[in-house]
């Protein structure tokens, strides 16, 4: 897989596109979707993609490959450094980050696992841990 610099990886939209990249180079077979939001778009192509989802804060990246009780694994990308939780562990009040949490919870009570990622280092880490064949969820 091509290298791509940890400046690059500051960005979402550059983060998004690696994790993705390392997805379809280690896991080929692998069925997943991701979510545009993070790709800047013109203003009413922007609205127009926001119309065709249910909610807000839909994660960016779904795999649906089921492990033990759950249907798929979902991520949601934050770059490396971001904080979604307070230094005390409670969530941050940001309204964005309340939002998408909220879906998160929802998803989960649908039998889906996921939530909150830190950078591509973390992404790679809970990929690859979730489609390790001797990794069972129960």
């Amino acid at each position: 897989m091509k290298k791509i610099s940890r400046k690059k990886l500051g960005k979402e939209e550059s983060l998004h596109s690696a994790v993705c990249t390392y997805i379809k180079a280690q896991y080929g077979d692998v069925v997943f979707i991701t979510d545009a939001s993070g790709v800047r778009l013109p203003i009413g192509l922007a609205a127009k993609f926001s119309r065709l989802k249910s909610d807000e804060g839909i994660p960016d990246i779904f795999i649906f490959e089921p492990k033990g009780p759950y249907h798929g694994l979902f991520l949601e990308l934050k770059r490396e450094g971001e904080r979604v939780h307070l230094k005390d562990g409670s969530l941050s009040k940001d309204k964005h980050i309340q939002k998408q949490n909220a879906l998160h919870e929802k998803l989960r009570n649908k039998g889906y696992f996921g939530g909150f990622i830190i950078g591509f280092d973390h992404a790679k880490r809970i990929i690859d841990t979730w489609m390790d064949e001797t990794f069972i969820l129960d």
